[in-house]
């Protein structure tokens, strides 16, 4: 069984978190792309789990300007063992600082002792990112500062960047992408 409950924060919109009653399973943004993607059946509404307090406990905090630790949450994202692996890479992204595609893509191929990864196959694990803000992918950024590549949309990866305090100099919004 998966459970879900909403969150608000009026700068930033509606948030819906899943649960399977233990561990968040999913965080998504009201009209994100692949919501809901790796639940499996219909999420029943339970306001109350002490799983659903601790993580809306912070997002209240991150979004007062806070930064809160990531592995304060029992996180349990579903996905393939590839897709895992970016995930935690994700996590190592230092609040207020942006890597890039390829940055990724280079760290796990040296890891592999691989002479280089695709990075539209780490793209495509970033953006289906089950647990966004948590697990920041909103600070994931296309070669040469392009801001692409958000399933919660444009407008929310710059709200979520500025609000971390990110030097937006040299990051940009492309002309045509999948940003747009």
């Amino acid at each position: 069984m998966v459970y879900r409950t909403n969150y608000t924060h009026p700068g930033f919109g509606e948030i819906t978190i899943a649960s399977d009653g233990q561990n968040i399973v999913g965080l998504w943004m009201a009209g994100q792309k692949h919501f809901g993607g790796t639940v499996d059946g219909e999420m029943e509404p339970a306001d109350d789990l002490p799983v659903f307090t601790q993580a809306k406990g912070w997002l209240d905090r991150y979004f007062a300007g806070e930064r809160p630790a990531i592995d304060e949450l029992p996180l349990a994202p579903n996905g393939s063992s590839f897709r895992q692996r970016v995930w935690r890479k994700l996590a190592e992204i230092p609040y207020g600082q942006v890597r890039t595609y390829g940055d990724l893509a280079r760290e796990i191929a040296q890891e592999d002792g691989k002479e280089k990864m695709s990075s539209q196959a780490v793209g495509g694990a970033v953006g289906h990112n089950p647990i966004s803000i948590i697990i920041p992918c909103h600070r994931v950024v296309g070669s040469g500062g392009s801001l692409t590549g958000y399933a919660g949309g444009l407008a929310r990866k710059i709200w979520l960047l500025e609000h971390e305090g990110v030097d937006m100099e040299g990051l940009f919004v492309p002309e045509k992408g999948t940003a747009l």
